[in-house]
């Protein structure tokens, strides 16, 4: 059964869910965006038949449409999600899942009303590292997970001055919103634990320093600068385990470094980013690593594994329609992103009050 699709937002993670979706059998059949042209231009691209202004717009054009996929600003998610959700349509949406747990809770009471999918764009998740290192944990290699450490700092990444991405409002935060997927990656291996208590730390040392502009993300802009640079977190379990954050755009730091590290019961493991010599990620290529014990002896296991240049986002998107006809689990759900976000509204807080965030 093909399933037609309709991407709000013509942002440039669309391309990859418009890949996703094709692998998947799926047709994309419209994509609405407020900017005409960039809709248009989007649309010819990647062969879209239709376009429109809006969600809205599009639901009563193509009441036939079985999906939904959403690529635009943080603070639209909750609101385009629900309608879309309402309107009976399955829906995929693009990382963060929201600004908040109290938005997240929204979309997910509105999929369990509608009886419809709900998933986001984890992409690190689906690359081929971490479905490597999955392999080993359902088959108890590891054992369980006591510890994890969740790291993506970068040096001087701040992705632009005055766009979305540094706007509250727009965004719901800096680089603790925006680099959230080895905080996913990280729990997604431990088996997502229910949170008890959160303590952090955010800074803004380099907030209104142009040093410390990235290569990537928008143009300078007119909107706020009103966002942190840097955090660092620690995360207890209700069943003992815990997990140390660290998420930065601008930090005094050796080079970017992606990872998540990991000590369990039986063994250890990291996946970890590889790195262009400029200094900016090689996206394309994880390490996957086992540290264990075999025969007397410690051993370091390199897990070899395909290059994916998409980093999972084909892949993630191609497994939301799989889920949907019901030929795959889904490699998340909104129950998780609900824990996610509450983890992030915790870090916030503690921030914010200089003490522990009792959940």
């Amino acid at each position: 059964m093909a399933i037609d699709i309709g991407i709000v937002g013509a942002g440039g993670m669309a391309s990859y869910h418009c890949k996703g979706f094709a692998q998947a059998g799926a047709k994309v059949l419209c994509v609405a965006d407020s900017n005409e042209q960039k809709a248009s231009s989007f649309a010819k691209e990647h062969g879209i038949e239709h376009t429109a202004s809006s969600l809205t717009e599009m639901l009563q054009r193509f009441p036939s449409l079985g999906a939904v996929s959403i690529v635009t600003p943080n603070k639209f998610h909750a609101p385009l999600a629900i309608e879309a959700l309402q309107g009976g349509k399955h829906v995929y949406c693009e990382k963060p899942p929201a600004r908040n747990a109290v938005e997240l809770q929204a979309m997910l009471d509105a999929a369990q009303l509608s009886g419809k999918t709900l998933m986001f764009g984890f992409n690190n998740r689906a690359r081929p590292e971490a479905q490597a290192m999955v392999t080993y944990l359902q088959q108890g290699v590891v054992g369980r997970i006591n510890s994890a450490q969740a790291t993506w700092v970068r040096r001087a990444g701040i992705p632009g001055f005055g766009g979305w991405f540094t706007d509250k409002e727009l965004s719901g935060g800096g680089p603790v919103i925006d680099l959230l997927h080895m905080i996913d990656l990280a729990l997604y291996f431990m088996g997502f634990p229910k949170p008890k208590c959160v303590l952090a730390s955010t800074f803004n040392d380099f907030r209104d320093n142009p040093l410390f502009k990235g290569p990537w993300g928008i143009a300078d802009g007119t909107m706020a600068m009103d966002v942190e640079t840097s955090a660092h977190a620690m995360v207890t379990f209700e069943d003992g385990q815990c997990l140390m954050i660290r998420n930065s755009w601008a930090e005094m730091n050796e080079r970017e470094v992606v990872s998540v590290v990991f000590q369990g019961s039986r063994a250890g493991g990291k996946v970890q980013r590889l790195f262009a010599r400029d200094g900016y990620d090689e996206t394309s290529i994880d390490t996957c690593s086992l540290f264990t014990e075999e025969y007397g002896k410690q051993v370091n296991r390199q897990v070899i594994t395909e290059k994916d240049e998409t980093m999972g986002r084909v892949a993630n998107a191609s497994n939301f329609v799989q889920s949907v006809l019901g030929n795959e689990e889904p490699l998340n759900t909104p129950e998780q992103a609900l824990t996610l976000m509450r983890i992030t509204d915790a870090i916030y807080e503690s921030a914010r009050t200089n003490s522990a965030v009792v959940l």
